[in-house]
């Protein structure tokens, strides 16, 4: 059963071109702050911004709104502004029944295609407001470690539970399962020298790193658990013994216990390197989020299923190696759950939204307001 009509399905596309095309890195969701703000007090709604731009770096805040439904109860729905860095210009144009970036880049689709169809829903309910009230929260820096959410008070929100909409897979999919995530900066410290002349005397800082990388289990080592060294700079010149290197490293498992394990592993192979090679090592570990693994029997998922299922979607729960803004705040005690969005190839060139996986998910907010209603 659809529940939009023609022109919400309409608009949707259009409002979701539009965002795409306004570039909003982490720390830089200004321009994307103020159009989602713009669309929500044209229709009359009340939006404030929070101060987590400060926390987070960024030059806009959280932007919060609250639509009344003709029962108390409300739910919260929530999505984030800012995106992985764009290499490209975005110029999103709709291509083989499905939206993509006409240069070789992201699209912003995770997570523009969650506004998108928030913003829509929004003047559905303004116009023939729900059972339920629904509270809209456009979150920033989710994507450099969910600084935004982090940063938001949950003691503002009237909603016992919500949802976010924030994982590139097929709709249907439950987010039961997210990991914690530690976030791993190294640098090594050798000793510079000509290297044509004097390099006996250097100290070689990236030679140290190189042997620290090449002893790491990497990838996914096992079906709960990963791990990934995503940066390594160092070094001046190719005559000169590079002094100093630095790496960045992640470590990311559902299991907190096997994931401090796999860190410690890093680490120790970082100081066995440097110890070899002479360097002095400087590392620095910080938990970015924390895992979850939610209780089958939990009310947002049975909410969650009926909703997917009067779409005509299956349910199906997933353990990811994602987070997402719903492990801020169940982290802070506040129970919300992350439901698949139909997006592909997030943070890759080749992102992608099928037309289809678009209206579907603007359905699915559709169902879980009405869902969430029948439970007031």
């Amino acid at each position: 059963m659809r529940r939009a009509s023609e022109r919400d399905r309409e608009l949707l596309n259009d409002t979701f071109a539009a965002l795409c095309a306004i570039e909003s890195p982490s720390g830089h969701e200004r321009p994307c702050a103020d159009r989602v703000a713009a669309e929500l007090r044209a229709l009359g709604l009340e939006v404030d911004e929070d101060d987590a731009g400060a926390v987070a770096r960024a030059d806009a805040g959280n932007l919060f709104a609250r639509i009344r439904g003709t029962e108390p109860a409300s739910v919260l729905l929530c999505a984030h502004m800012d995106t992985v860095p764009p290499l490209t210009p975005i110029e999103p144009v709709r291509v083989d029944g499905g939206w993509r970036n006409a240069n070789e880049g992201i699209l912003g689709a995770d997570n523009k295609a969650a506004i998108a169809a928030l913003l829509v829903l929004a003047r559905r309910l303004v116009t023939g407001p729900a059972r339920i009230g629904v509270e809209l929260l456009f979150t920033v820096s989710e994507e450099n470690g969910l600084h935004g959410a982090k940063a938001f008070d949950i003691g503002r929100l009237e909603s016992r539970h919500g949802f976010v909409f924030d994982h590139a897979t097929p709709i249907g999919e439950i987010v039961v399962a997210s990991p914690t995530y530690h976030r791993i900066e190294a640098e090594f410290r050798g000793r510079a020298a000509h290297a044509g002349v004097r390099p006996e005397t250097g100290r070689s800082a990236i030679q140290a790193a190189a042997r620290a990388i090449a002893a790491m289990a990497l990838g996914r080592l096992d079906p709960e658990t990963t791990a990934n060294v995503g940066t390594i700079a160092g070094g001046t010149a190719t005559n000169v013994v590079p002094e100093r290197c630095r790496i960045e490293a992640e470590v990311r498992g559902v299991d907190d216990k096997r994931a401090e394990l796999v860190v410690t592993e890093l680490v120790d192979h970082m100081q066995d390197a440097a110890n070899a090679g002479e360097c002095d090592l400087d590392v620095t570990v910080a938990a970015m989020f924390h895992s979850y693994r939610i209780d089958p029997r939990a009310p947002e998922i049975a909410i969650a299923e009926r909703a997917l299922r009067s779409c005509g979607y299956e349910p199906r729960p997933i353990v990811t190696g994602g987070g997402s803004d719903a492990n801020a705040f169940r982290s802070n005690g506040f129970a919300c759950l992350n439901l698949a969005d139909g997006s592909e190839r997030n943070h890759e060139p080749g992102e992608r939204i099928s037309v289809d996986a678009l209206e579907g998910l603007l359905e699915l907010t559709i169902a879980v307001v009405e869902e969430c209603g029948a439970q007031a």
